[in-house]
């Protein structure tokens, strides 16, 4: 019998000669008799003594490959000795983890799909009249639903050029996205602007497909050559909470797009995520410029890339790379959870997709929260090597935008663990 506090303690273990049971170590994970021997693994936190009642006979202990000093107690125990060293327990606790300053970063702009004159000819023309969408497809106009397109995750792009367009007085965007997705918007290469959908509140925090039109005015055209609209669309992710409504069959991207002032003719064309990773698989990467040319990846060549320092502070429409390095030593015996941080003004509206040597790691919203660190997974981290961090930072234009802080936090440690293999993380 134990109270609540003991029995936070003691841990039973079944083994083929019978029974184990320990008391003292924040876990134990396993034990294995082996003549007299009673081979026990596990983790400590804190410096703690440590108790074994095991089968007759045993009489020696090892704690994860440690050879133990114990004495048998009058009700037959094992207990392990003190040291002779004052103040020090048998099973010492965690060691200090040191974590690096993040620094060395580089910095280059992307969306070069916004500018008028980018080669989109390798582009995919969206032409098609029908879709696999429960979503209607519009009358008269062709179908922009980025999946009929086999787009189906991440960001995608979408540019249409625009001939009779000299009484063009404003453009209204139609898209589908899931929670917080958004859309951005340029014409010959100017921004005209960034419409989001709203932050769900309690009688919409299950909506899984949210669907919004947003209205730009036009700047008059400065000259007679066609004009270029473009569009980048973060769809956020599919409804997958239908079950048999096919709701994750609903549309994202844009559904429709209608002109005022003027009836232009729009031939439109659409680039996404390229092929998926042979190694992170179709979720890792979306259809952003730096994706699909590798920046996220360990071993990319920063060739052009700016020196700079965090926090930084831009008003810019678009999206904006960082990378850096940093080394971790953690010791062998230590088992540590590592998480990256970011802080600014929630003020910024800005969000950061966080690649770890070259895995996505989630997305950061700046002015909306709630999340601020987010766990770098061992085996993807390499605890005791050299890793690449890179932020891929989309920006409304409407605010100063980061990177403000960007930290590694340590979010626990214990001594002990389980071997961690190194996740394969190939790079450029």
């Amino acid at each position: 019998l134990a109270d609540d506090a003991a029995a936070l303690r003691l841990f039973p273990v079944d083994t083929p000669t019978g029974p184990v049971l320990v008391y003292g170590p924040s876990l134990v994970r396993g034990a294995t008799l082996d003549g007299t021997t009673a081979h026990l693994t596990g983790d400590t936190v804190e410096g703690t003594g440590m108790e074994v009642w095991a089968p007759r006979g045993i009489g020696r202990i090892t704690w994860n490959g440690r050879p133990l000093p114990t004495s048998v107690t009058p009700m037959g125990s094992l207990r392990a000795d003190m040291p002779a060293t004052p103040g020090q327990l048998p099973v010492p606790a965690v060691g200090q983890v040191r974590l690096p300053a993040l620094g060395g970063w580089r910095r280059r702009t992307e969306n070069f799909e916004s500018a008028p004159d980018y080669d989109d000819s390798g582009w995919t023309p969206a032409d098609r009249s029908s879709s696999y969408s429960v979503t209607p497809v519009p009358k008269g106009g062709p179908v922009l639903f980025a999946d009929d397109y086999g787009f189906h995750y991440g960001d995608v792009w979408y540019r249409a050029r625009l001939t009779d367009a000299d009484d063009l007085e404003s453009v209204s965007l139609a898209y589908s996205t899931g929670t917080q997705g958004l859309l951005m918007a340029w014409l010959d290469g100017e921004p005209l602007g960034t419409h989001r959908m709203p932050v769900p509140d309690k009688s919409t925090a299950h909506k899984g497909s949210w669907a919004a039109t947003a209205t730009f005015e036009v700047p008059p055209a400065a000259g007679d050559s066609p004009r270029v609209l473009s569009v980048l669309v973060r769809r956020m992710a599919h409804d997958m909470d239908g079950g048999s409504a096919d709701s994750h069959k609903a549309a994202r991207g844009l559904t429709q797009v209608t002109f005022k002032g003027g009836a232009p003719k729009a031939s439109w064309r659409i680039r996404g995520e390229t092929a998926p990773d042979p190694v992170r698989g179709p979720l890792n990467n979306g259809g952003l410029y730096g994706e699909r040319k590798g920046w996220h990846l360990p071993g990319f060549a920063e060739t052009g890339w700016e020196a700079t320092e965090l926090p930084r502070a831009d008003r810019r429409q678009g999206v904006t790379w960082y990378r850096t390095t940093f080394r971790l030593a953690v010791d062998a015996g230590i088992d540590a959870s590592i998480g990256l941080t970011l802080d600014d003004d929630p003020k910024r509206a800005y969000r950061v997709q966080i690649f770890l040597n070259g895995w996505n790691m989630g997305q950061y919203v700046n002015d909306v929260g709630p999340q601020h660190t987010f766990v770098l997974p061992n085996g993807i981290l390499r605890t005791r090597g050299t890793n690449t961090l890179a932020l891929a930072v989309l920006s409304d234009g409407t605010t100063e935008s980061g990177p403000g802080n960007v930290r590694l936090t340590a979010m626990g440690a214990s001594a002990g663990g389980v071997p961690v293999t190194p996740v394969d993380s190939p790079g450029r």
